[in-house]
């Protein structure tokens, strides 16, 4: 390989995973440069999309009727109201301000799970609006997606004081909310985040270094020997990227795996 293609290829490297950060311009040369004026990214081809006449256009929604449709939104809602906002089966009832059953579509091919709400998403009832909720987003931009069309939970619904990790009985206590969430949700490919989801969800104690980049199969039976199997991807949590953006590039191979099970574009070779 001659130097101009391997700096080519790191430079198409350094791009894609730069989309997990939200950069939208790379200064290529000095601004008194002729090739100053087309650095920005919006300028040329688009790193997130092939042309249409390449590949067709991956559904980003389940193709369910409308009658099903609201079925679910209403299942989802009654799962909320009647169950998880009163929810008083562990100690973190008495210290959460807002419990946090999480959002998006209820027909979303794609469903993200966390481990806790953080204190953000405790003060709005709502899931990953933090630091780590706005690298997701982008995270979840960069494969041709918005938060609207996925899913977006975590394994508890209340957070636990000073954002320590969740104790046993809380995730035993929480767990059958995020099994019926993804029961009525039904979605083609579910995104573990960081290790507590990763491991709760598997039921292992297997590191999420090794379990992240191959996929996995979850059963929401719980049993391997009834129904059929949701393919699982573990990657970082947003919170770990954060702190260490060097395994950027890792979160964005798994994502990568994610759009290809989904049959949605990848980004064109540069």
């Amino acid at each position: 390989m001659s130097r101009k293609e391997h700096l080519r290829g790191a430079l198409a490297r350094q791009l894609e995973t730069d989309l997990l950060l939200g950069v939208q311009h790379v200064p290529l040369s000095s601004p008194s440069s002729a090739t100053a004026r087309c650095a920005h990214v919006g300028q040329s081809k688009p790193l997130t999309k092939r042309s249409a006449s390449t590949l067709p256009p991956a559904p980003k929604l389940q193709n369910i009727s409308s009658q099903e449709l609201a079925r679910r939104q209403e299942a989802l809602r009654a799962l909320d109201e009647t169950k998880v906002k009163g929810c008083a089966k562990c100690g973190l009832s008495e210290t959460r301000t807002n419990t946090v059953f999480g959002q998006g579509h209820a027909a979303a091919r794609l469903v993200f799970v966390g481990e806790a709400p953080g204190r953000d998403e405790d003060m709005q009832g709502l899931a990953f609006v933090g630091r780590a909720g706005q690298l997701l987003t982008k995270m979840i931009e960069a494969m041709g997606l918005t938060r609207d069309e996925v899913f977006i939970c975590n394994i508890l619904k209340c957070r636990p004081p000073n954002n320590r990790d969740p104790a046993p009985d809380e995730v035993s206590s929480c767990w059958p909310y995020l099994d019926e969430q993804l029961r009525i949700i039904q979605p083609e490919v579910i995104v573990a985040l960081g290790k507590p989801a990763a491991q709760t969800l598997l039921r292992t104690r297997e590191g999420i270094g090794r379990l992240r980049g191959r996929w996995h199969d979850y059963f929401t039976s719980g049993s391997p020997t009834i129904g059929q199997p949701t393919p699982l991807m573990p990657t970082y949590h947003p919170a770990y990227l954060l702190r260490s953006p060097g395994e950027k590039g890792k979160a964005w191979n798994d994502l990568k795996r994610v759009m290809q099970n989904l049959g949605l574009p990848l980004p064109s070779p540069r």
